[in-house]
């Protein structure tokens, strides 16, 4: 019998070879997307030192919307403010392995409105 590939295993190999070419640095950290069923979550992160520099998710209490979609689009926005806050303006970003499609598109696109660049 064939047997079907789970999806997860094929997005975390995806994410695995993706992560071996990009880091984040201190002038320049990494914007990482993580999408569950429900929510989204997003942070800059200094692969350098290992520390997470601003983070947002649909979790907190400042995001709306009534989609999925549009709370990662508030998402966006609200990892954007809190990273130009502590002076970040340039990120790599890293889409975890998901297709650049849906919530993941609205959430960087939303970033880069609010002043992220990538």
């Amino acid at each position: 019998m064939i047997s079907k590939p789970d999806k997860n295993k094929i997005r975390l190999r995806r994410h695995r070879r993706v992560r071996g070419k990009i880091s984040g640095t201190a002038e320049r950290p990494r914007l990482s997307v993580y999408r569950s069923n429900k929510n989204i979550y997003a942070q800059v992160i200094d692969d350098v030192k290992g520390v997470t520099l601003a983070s947002a998710s649909t979790l907190d209490s400042e995001v709306s919307g009534k989609t999925k979609t549009e709370k990662a689009a508030s998402v966006g926005a609200l990892v954007a403010k809190r990273a130009n806050d502590k002076g970040i303006s340039a990120v790599v970003f890293d889409r975890g392995g998901y297709l650049y499609h849906g919530r993941v598109q609205a959430l960087a696109e939303a970033a880069r409105e609010n002043g992220l660049e990538f």
